[in-house]
């Protein structure tokens, strides 16, 4: 379920996509009910954005002539906010070496009172980033091409280079974009396959919409499918682990990003995570500093058992040994 806020973002932006919206369709498309969207329709009016309603079975919605956005006006902290995140989105954390996030930095600081232009040079003068992996990034202009067509719902060709570098040509029926914290992607049905995929962002060459709007039946929860897609073929090595911790335990201390996660009973979860190794994976578990028991494969009970050797000799008989010999 996404939030309230992030609900009526996506309802203007279905709203602005096409003439008239009926409320049913509505409903379908943000997966609420009829009333919800009434309810979300009479917040957008508060806030200033002109919605006019479409007499007819069902009833309707639609933007009013001259009235698709309202006045932009941003208090103090509202200005703040944005200044901070396109400050990051600048600094690399969403759009990498792109120049767009940079420009409208630059341009809003032009326009900003000398109280607000302040307080934001005490934040560049405070603030310092710790080295980030460089990892590549999706260019804005892709990022604003696929959210178009996954609003539009317009099928389209999609250009795209995989990881051994073999480009291929898809028609793809739009979903969602996932952004993981490292990567953005770009979740679509394939139409010749008939199959959901996902696409990592900076790796698609071109993205040409066909103008036909397609409605994409039982669609899946975007966010989740980028995760099982990750943790089920983003490695080379799996394993199986148990810990004795309840569902919601185990997925704070282990990101859904990272692995997926079983019930086993009510205080123990079994999660598959995977990595590059079974030394590596060792090194992993041994880091979530609680206890866990390996299930499979045994590369990785042993790995796990040599490195706790090594610290033991280290820091248990090993020191306690070199004590006796002094």
């Amino acid at each position: 379920m996404i939030t309230t806020s992030a609900r009526l973002l996506r309802l203007v932006s279905l709203l602005s996509s096409r003439p008239t919206w009926s409320n049913a369709e509505l409903a379908r498309k943000l997966d609420v009910t009829e009333r919800t969207v009434r309810r979300d329709v009479d917040k957008l009016r508060e806030l200033g954005y002109g919605v006019e309603s479409v007499p007819g079975p069902g009833g309707g919605y639609r933007f009013g002539a001259g009235n698709r956005m309202p006045p932009l006006n941003l208090d103090d902290d509202e200005v703040f906010a944005v200044a901070v995140a396109l400050r990051e989105a600048a600094h690399g954390a969403a759009l990498g070496a792109d120049p767009a996030a940079l420009s409208a930095l630059l341009k809003l600081r032009q326009i900003l009172p000398t109280r607000m232009a302040r307080r934001l040079s005490g934040l560049d003068a405070t603030v310092e980033h710790t080295p980030r992996c460089e990892t590549p990034r999706a260019s804005a202009d892709v990022l604003l091409l696929l959210a178009s067509v996954c609003r539009a719902s317009e099928r389209t060709t999609l250009t795209y280079r995989d990881m051994h570098g073999t480009t291929t040509v898809r028609c793809v029926d739009p979903h969602r974009l996932v952004y993981t914290g490292a990567h953005w992607y770009f979740v679509a049905r394939d139409v010749g396959r008939s199959a959901w995929r996902t696409f990592r962002a900076d790796r698609v060459v071109e993205v040409v919409s066909t103008g036909e709007v397609v409605e994409v039946p039982d669609a899946p929860d975007a966010a989740q499918l980028v995760s099982d897609t990750i943790t089920r073929t983003g490695y080379p090595f799996f394993a199986r682990v148990r810990l004795p911790l309840s569902y919601d335990d185990a997925r704070r201390l282990v990101a859904p990003i990272v692995a997926t996660h079983e019930p086993d009973g009510p205080n123990a979860t079994v999660i598959s995570i995977g990595g590059s190794d079974p030394d590596q994976l060792a090194g992993y578990l041994l880091s979530l500093r609680t206890p866990l028991e390996v299930l499979s494969p045994d590369s990785v009970r042993e790995a796990l058992l040599a490195r706790l050797d090594v610290l033991y000799r280290g820091n248990g008989a090993g020191r306690q040994e070199a004590d006796e010999q002094k």
